[in-house]
């Protein structure tokens, strides 16, 4: 409640404001959501590491769940807050955005490694949750008979997705953990990589095994959560007020832009720094968890909340290029050799995401019928 009212409040505040302090609080919100993301991450790392766990087990759960919270509590407030185009726009646009920007980008710029054992799997469960959030719109929206002529003026034209699909996504999370700490037990070896990677890097076998307390490294991390939420809790309300006030942007524009892009900073911070490291495995870990945790947490959360109701911008365009860009990474895995993927598969993915802006820029305001 406390909350909420605050909310309102900042709400209100913002609403008299010029739009170069709107931006520099957007700014601000954003710059909060990447340290707290990187504080979280990295003491989840340290955390996992003194426990014990394999390092695949980081990749797909730790630094996938920490890189995936700005997208979490942007959508979920989202979602409270009555923004049903801004919560799943948020999801959508971050798949987008981690699979053709931050993937394309990276494999163009050097050789990322093929682990199959890994990719086979997560490979699968990253293109089935796409699937699965396209399906469920797609099948809702034809038995409710709601598909109808785009540009309606009228929302109830268009389908809802119900709060119960949000539990069966968390459900579907569980089991995907599971499966994660199942797969990476069967892969014993891969607990010793921490270690070489960590002699590879210049670091030394200590780094493996980080020194602190758990306790220590517990705090940290839930100061990195708290940084998360105070950042959402100010972008949000900022991009609500410059979308609506000054620049007339339809919400769901902003989310799979502005708001995607600023919450998907910290996977392109970890991709960059896992080039420099040496940790490539880990960025094509972390790329293909963060597209499954932003359907099973990110969008299952913002269900959890309230219903979604989904524009029609999503049936035309976001949903079918979500599913183009994570098809073409699911043919690179098919295609690629054991010394991993080729460069020049990074330039089609940015191909579709230079693309998929073009027709965002020039159509969205049309098709959400302004």
């Amino acid at each position: 409640m406390l909350a909420s009212e605050s909310a309102g409040w900042l709400h209100s505040w913002l609403l008299g404001q010029p739009a170069w302090l709107l931006w520099m609080l957007c700014v601000a919100g954003i710059g909060t959501l990447v340290y707290g993301a990187d504080k979280t991450v990295n003491s989840a790392v340290k955390l996992s590491r003194r426990l014990g766990m394999s390092t695949v087990l980081i990749g797909a759960t730790v630094v996938s769940l920490g890189t995936t919270m700005p997208e979490m509590f942007t959508s979920v407030t989202a979602a409270f807050r009555g923004e049903s185009g801004l919560a799943l726009g948020n999801g959508v646009g971050s798949i987008i955005c981690d699979t053709a920007l931050i993937f394309g980008l990276c494999c163009l710029l050097t050789r990322l490694p093929m682990d199959r054992f890994v990719l086979n799997r997560h490979g699968w469960l990253q293109l089935g949750s796409g699937v699965l959030l396209a399906g469920v719109c797609g099948v809702l929206a034809l038995l409710s008979g709601r598909l109808g002529t785009p540009g309606t003026e009228n929302p109830g034209d268009w389908n809802v997705i119900p709060q119960w699909i949000g539990v069966v996504f968390i459900l579907l999370l569980v089991g995907y953990l599971y499966l994660s700490v199942r797969w990476a037990r069967q892969r014993p070896d891969l607990a010793a990589e921490a270690v070489e990677e960590a002699q590879g890097s210049g670091q030394g076998a200590a780094a493996a095994r980080p020194a602190g307390s758990a306790v220590a490294t517990a705090i940290v991390l839930v100061a990195g959560l708290a940084l998360i939420a105070l950042g959402s809790n100010v972008l949000i309300p900022a991009v609500k007020v410059l979308a609506e006030e000054h620049y007339h942007v339809p919400k769901d524009f902003l989310a799979v832009t502005l708001v995607a892009l600023g919450t998907s900073l910290p996977e392109l911070v970890t991709a960059i720094a896992a080039i420099v490291r040496g940790h490539k495995g880990l960025l094509v870990g972390n790329i293909i968890g963060a597209d499954i945790l932003n359907v099973l947490f990110v969008v299952g959360l913002s269900l959890c909340a309230t219903d979604l109701e989904v524009p029609p911008t999503f049936y035309l365009l976001h949903l079918p290029v979500m599913l183009v860009v994570l098809g073409l990474l699911r043919l690179y895995i098919f295609i690629s050799g054991p010394k991993g993927f080729s460069r020049w598969m990074g330039l089609p993915l940015l191909a579709v995401y230079a693309a998929y802006y073009v027709l965002l820029a020039t159509f969205a305001g049309h098709l959400v019928g302004k």
